[in-house]
């Protein structure tokens, strides 16, 4: 004989078996404020994570809102993965206190900067606003130096295993994956390395000190009058002179930047300008951290082709 269960038990048994497969698959929430940190955790956690970037690598990271959408993805996260070193200092503190999560506030194993875990460039000595755009901490852009980046990906790969110690072992198998692949693309992309040492370059903001001390390319002038303040008349004309008696090799612009005054300062000196992508996804080719290396060698041993 069968027997026909109340429905207010086949409902309850439903709702139970649904909250075991969500237990079951539930992923880790992660907060990037930059899409180069949203590939690593990808990199790193492939399905046990779901990632989002608060930002694009069309917009400057520097200048963002904290939009109630963004604060919204703030309050779900379970970790928050950020540059540091006062790249996001107008807007992420105002999103860690609008979200109310206690678990991403900053001493909490939730709050993680990648910054503050590798030496960093341009540390100043003093402080003063007629510098300009100066970060206390030193120079935030630290993801183009894959060393640095290698080093990061280790730490991030130790937090992702204290917020998920259930998959501990799978966080610390993606981890020597990574690090192998990793290892064997810098011996690859210092072969390319090699003929751009002592080659010379105008930067827009100092957003390619870490790639350049990597590639051993001098940055002999900034479009930028200081960091932070956008290029002038002036100032264009007084880089023209030193342009012509340097000789540098090309102009280097980010995917979110104005190209405009590259492109006059271009024009006047012969001098190529090289759009490079900053940050996966500033161009199609640079849909991954691998890519992004490959494709910036790839540009800055072309230019002038």
């Amino acid at each position: 004989m069968i027997k026909i269960l109340p429905q207010w038990l086949v409902l309850g048994c439903a709702v139970v078996a649904i909250g075991v497969a969500q237990t079951a698959t539930a992923k880790v929430n992660v907060f990037t404020c930059e899409p180069e940190w949203k590939a690593l955790v990808e990199e790193l956690g492939k399905d046990h994570v779901k990632a989002f970037s608060a930002t694009t690598a069309y917009q400057d990271p520097h200048h963002i809102e904290a939009r109630p959408s963004l604060i919204a993805k703030a309050r779900r996260a379970d970790l928050v993965v950020c540059t540091g070193s006062e790249l996001e200092i107008g807007w992420l503190p105002i999103l860690l206190r609008q979200s109310g999560n206690a678990a991403i506030q900053e001493g909490k194993p939730g709050y993680f900067l990648a910054s503050s875990l590798v030496e960093r460039l341009e540390v100043p000595e003093t402080l003063s606003r007629s510098m300009g755009d100066i970060h206390a901490s030193g120079n935030p852009h630290v993801h183009l130096d894959p060393y640095r980046l290698q080093h990061i990906a280790r730490s991030l790969a130790e937090r992702l295993q204290a917020i998920d110690p259930e998959h501990s072992t799978f966080y610390q198998q993606q981890f020597t994956d990574f690090n192998q692949r990793w290892s064997q693309s810098i011996k690859q992309w210092e072969v390319i390395a090699d003929t751009l040492k002592g080659k010379k370059a105008v930067v827009y903001h100092r957003n390619w000190s870490y790639l350049l001390s990597w590639l051993a390319i001098d940055a002999i002038a900034d479009l930028e009058p200081k960091p932070g303040l956008p290029p002038t008349s002036a100032h264009l004309v007084s880089l023209l002179k030193t342009v012509k008696e340097q000789k540098p090799d090309f102009i280097l612009v980010a995917a979110y930047q104005d190209t405009k005054s590259a492109r006059w300062l271009s024009e006047k000196s012969a001098i190529p300008v090289v759009s490079l992508p900053f940050t996966v996804g500033g161009n199609k080719k640079a849909d991954n951290l691998f890519a992004l290396y490959q494709n910036t060698l790839s540009l800055l041993s072309t230019a002038g082709d």
